[in-house]
């Protein structure tokens, strides 16, 4: 496949799968050698798109390695853009894509899905039913998976509405859309979140129990919630729970060496209403994770380096700020539980008359072992789960991760059995 991100505060990363002959200016953006890395068999380009007057989007873009050609194309968002306004976001992200498409229109005709991860797949139940809607009216394909909202679905809602009046050159072949990870409803968010660390024993029977009844299970005001006064100390204590883990991934470890830097952490963003009303929760640490838990610390000193910047034609404005990177079933932050409460909202019917009894969730296999947990849905989404992944899936499960998406991409059920 090829991959495409794009940035100005915001990090889209677009996975492409199709070649294209250049114009001078795509071809001032193609990226030779990186710094201190091997060499590729595949082509890839970074640079900027104007998306008004006086803002550009930063993209990356990966060409598939083999027949890019026939491939989709994917564009990749990321999270933790929450300051930057949902709105604003979709509208910069759909007029980028426009302009994105004449730099690079071999691409042009290719399948469109759009994909994220947490806050980049936040969106309230109105967009989810919303969007069960739109992809009945398209044949269009949603998956919800835990490896990531609001700017995704509300992109592609854009690009929905803009297509019903769009001329041939501003149609954009939108087929579906998948969000990993999604921080999707307060309420539920959050209840999953305390069902979650008190299911994995990271929280007591009487903490839980607490913040359970104290907080009226997080229900909106409007929706008859009151908390008491007992709320606040009880989410405190369970926000204290996680001060020496990473909520990212509860079993991985951590990175030690960035506990001792005297640099400024990196701090949770886009909070439910509850958790945000407690400083403590402003002052929890991002903590790097994946197999290497200092990784994310290396991959941050590798790109604020002068000529890493320089071969990727990025920083040409000087910020005076420095890159900072952003944002499965061990992922305590947005764990599958919060996804289940916020889907069962929903009273979606699952596929399948033999599963539908007892919700038609099941096994999906890869390499002949289970992989993660999947239920399909008559109104067109699938919610699936990565096995023993964090938040970021590739980084724990990139095997699987591939699964996952060459079946989202071939709009195929994942594999029901060892021998699929």
């Amino acid at each position: 496949m090829s991959v495409l991100v794009a940035a100005s505060s915001l990090l889209l990363v677009v996975m492409a799968m199709g070649a294209a002959r250049g114009s001078s200016r795509r071809e001032a953006d193609r990226v030779g050698a990186l710094p201190g890395q091997p060499a590729v068999e595949f082509r890839h380009y970074a640079g900027y798109v104007s998306v008004s007057d006086d803002k550009a989007l930063f993209y990356w873009f990966f060409e598939a390695k083999r027949r890019p050609e026939e491939k989709p194309l994917v564009l990749w968002l990321n999270g933790d853009l929450e300051e930057l306004g949902d709105r604003t976001t979709a509208q910069d992200s759909h007029i980028f894509l426009l302009y994105w498409f004449k730099r690079f229109p071999d691409f042009k005709y290719h399948d469109l899905y759009i994909a994220g991860e947490s806050y980049a797949g936040r969106m309230t139940l109105f967009w989810l039913e919303l969007f069960l809607f739109c992809a009945a009216s398209v044949n269009s394909k949603m998956t919800f998976y835990n490896l990531v909202g609001h700017y995704v679905p509300q992109l592609a809602e854009l690009i929905y509405e803009g297509n019903k009046n769009a001329s041939k050159d501003s149609f954009i072949n939108l087929r579906g859309f998948m969000i990993g990870n999604a921080v999707l409803n307060d309420a539920t968010d959050q209840l999953g979140m305390v069902e979650y660390a008190w299911s994995h024993a990271i929280i007591s029977d009487e903490l839980y129990s607490t913040v359970r009844k104290e907080c009226n299970s997080f229900k909106e005001e409007g929706e008859g919630g009151r908390a008491s006064k007992l709320c606040s100390p009880a989410v405190r204590a369970f926000l204290q729970a996680y001060n020496d883990i990473d909520i990212y991934s509860i079993y991985s470890p951590i990175c030690l060496s960035s506990l001792t830097k005297s640099s400024p952490s990196r701090k949770l963003v886009a909070a439910p209403k509850f958790f945000s009303q407690h400083e403590i929760w402003h002052d929890m640490r991002k903590m790097p994770t994946g197999y290497d838990p200092c990784t994310e610390d290396d991959v941050e000193k590798y790109f604020n380096k002068e000529d890493v910047q320089r071969a990727l034609h990025a920083n040409v404005t000087r910020l005076s700020y420095p890159y900072s990177p952003c944002s499965g079933d061990t992922d305590g932050r947005v764990p599958v539980t919060s996804t289940r409460y916020s889907i069962n909202e929903m009273r979606l019917r699952p596929k399948g008359e033999e599963r539908k009894r007892w919700g038609g969730w099941r096994a999906w296999y890869h390499k002949e072992q289970v992989a993660g947990w999947v239920v399909e849905y008559a109104e067109g989404l699938t919610l699936a789960t990565v096995r023993g992944a964090g938040h970021q899936v590739p980084v724990f499960a990139p095997d699987r991760a591939l699964s996952l998406l060459s079946h989202f991409l071939g709009g195929q059920p994942l594999p029901s059995s060892r021998s699929s």
